[in-house]
């Protein structure tokens, strides 16, 4: 694949003020709720829909839940949000005069999403750009999250201004890139890693989901969508840890009975959680 031309610095400053010609030191960052203390906020990311992103972002909060972190999700997917469905959360928000509170699944993750504002799960959200960028600032800096080890942020799919509000107003301590097998998918994930990169937003890990189908009968792995190439990609894109999920038709069934955290990954994503503990450490 051909190298993507470097952006040029009126372009990279034209990124980094939000393109509409901002103060020269860019948008401010948001401070959190009063009541509430985030330490590391991670987003999650695809160049594209249908690879599995939001069932990502349920598995690497869940994993590191069960780390002894005390984790949140941001569903910033505003118009396509299944983060409640994954964990089975139907319980429409509430507040109080500290702020929005937000769901709590089974193991304590703390939930915010768009899904658990309507008074139907299946509501459209016909929402424009502006409306959902103020809707995620408004995740961040009004909800009473208390004390959380990692906010995760599960972003909509693609590069668009979604993600631009994301990594211009909240204190992005990196991101995590998901892809599926084809070539395709993988030259996607280059847009979002360069991106990033013009935005000072570290990539952290690249997770390739549905790389591969485990025969019941004979064990033998099948590659129906492709060979994997997950390494291969993060060594393009210098992504400093990858891992693969196969597809499983058990991770399926929790997912639709809303029992997400039960799924064992069997430690298939411990190079993603250990390369986001150690970049964060020496950030400090």
């Amino acid at each position: 694949m051909a190298d993507q031309p470097e952006l040029t610095e009126e372009e990279k400053r034209m990124l980094q003020e939000g393109c509409g010609g901002g103060a020269p030191s860019g948008p401010a960052v948001l401070e959190p709720n009063k009541n509430s203390r985030i330490e590391h906020v991670i987003g999650v990311v695809s160049g594209k829909g249908g690879v599995g992103k939001s069932l990502v972002t349920s598995l690497l909060a869940s994993e590191a839940q069960r780390r002894g972190n005390k984790v949140g999700i941001l569903d910033a997917d505003v118009t396509g949000p299944s983060i409640p469905k994954a964990f089975g959360i139907s319980n429409p928000l509430t507040a109080d005069q500290d702020g929005i509170i937000p769901a709590q699944t089974q193991s304590g993750i703390k939930i915010i999403s768009t899904n658990l504002m309507l008074p139907e799960d299946d509501m459209p959200v016909a929402w424009r750009g502006p409306v959902v960028s103020n809707a995620i600032k408004q995740f961040f800096n009004e909800v009473n999250w208390g004390e959380i080890d990692y906010l995760f942020v599960d972003m909509p799919p693609g590069t668009s201004d979604v993600l631009l509000t994301v990594f211009q107003n909240l204190p992005i301590d990196g991101i995590v890139t998901v892809s599926a097998p084809q070539e395709l998918v993988a030259m996607i994930v280059g847009k979002a890693v360069h991106l990033a990169d013009d935005l000072n937003v570290p990539t952290l890990g690249l997770v390739e989901n549905m790389a591969y189908y485990t025969c019941r009968h004979c064990g033998e792995k099948h590659y129906i969508f492709g060979k994997p190439q997950g390494k291969e990609v993060a060594e393009r894109y210098k992504i400093p840890a990858y891992a693969t999920l196969p597809i499983d038709p058990e991770f399926a069934a929790l997912c639709d009975a809303g029992k997400v955290e039960e799924y064992d990954v069997a430690g298939a994503l411990d190079p993603i959680i250990e390369s986001v503990d150690k970049a964060l450490a020496a950030a400090e």
